[in-house]
């Protein structure tokens, strides 16, 4: 294993060009180790969402360098990079992602049947059993609810054991519920080894974290231990009136 999940060093990355040009990421450093749940916070256009693109190879930095897995990912080809990110990235998107012609189970098979190999099937077994969805794997994403499918999401993202899980807003879309039980996942899923870092913009689910990265304007604004809901919501607060 290697020390960190995932690394990234003075990264900036701009959109567009001249005096148009926007800065979402400004000289970055952030370190995510194995073992560890991450919360990742901050207003809108404070570049949450840039920094997922680039953690999960889906974007490339205008300059500095991402470490995934112990693989730097600037200047690998498009081959190279798809490769990396099938072995060493799990993402679970908001709105789920499933592939709504393939069952529950192809879905969470799918990458590494696209990687060329045969999927694990008794650690699939074992997560949806965990994830409480073993009994579904043959219904589409359409016959599941959305609680449902974002546990085949997370089974997805899982499957491979990659480096790092990125999480975008995974239970902004939930019941008060089926969040707490995805909270619980995602806290269990760090206690065994895996490198998770959740997008969030609730103090609620980011209390669950053991180290919560407050973004502004492209830097990290803040970077907390583990903290409850009431002080991750005041330094949110202190931020924006700055």
């Amino acid at each position: 294993m290697t020390q960190h999940a995932l690394i990234l060093r003075d990264v900036t990355k701009r959109y567009g060009a001249g005096a148009t040009s926007v800065t979402a990421l400004d000289g970055l450093d952030l370190e995510i180790a194995p073992g560890t749940l991450t919360a990742v916070m901050g207003a809108s256009g404070s570049g949450k969402s840039t920094l997922l693109h680039l953690a999960a190879g889906l974007d490339a930095p205008t300059s500095g360098d991402i470490v995934i897995g112990g693989t730097s990912v600037v200047g690998l080809d498009d081959d190279a990079l798809t490769a990396l990110r099938r072995e060493q990235v799990g993402v679970v998107f908001q709105s789920f992602n499933l592939v709504p012609s393939l069952t529950a189970l192809e879905n969470v098979e799918l990458p590494a049947l696209l990687a060329g190999r045969a999927p694990d099937r008794a650690r699939i077994a074992a997560l949806l059993d965990e994830l409480g969805v073993a009994g579904l794997q043959s219904r589409r994403p359409h016959e599941l609810s959305g609680g449902q499918q974002q546990r085949f999401a997370i089974a997805r993202a899982l499957a491979q054991r990659p480096a790092i899980v990125l999480a975008d807003e995974p239970t902004g879309a939930l019941d008060s519920v089926t969040s707490l039980e995805v909270q619980e996942i995602l806290v269990r899923q760090a206690a065994a080894g895996q490198a998770i870092v959740v997008v969030t913009h609730d103090p609620v689910v980011a209390a669950r974290a053991e180290r919560i990265v407050l973004l502004r304007d492209g830097r990290i604004d803040d970077d907390l231990p583990a903290s409850d809901a009431t002080t991750i919501a005041q330094r949110m607060l202190e931020a924006a009136a700055r």
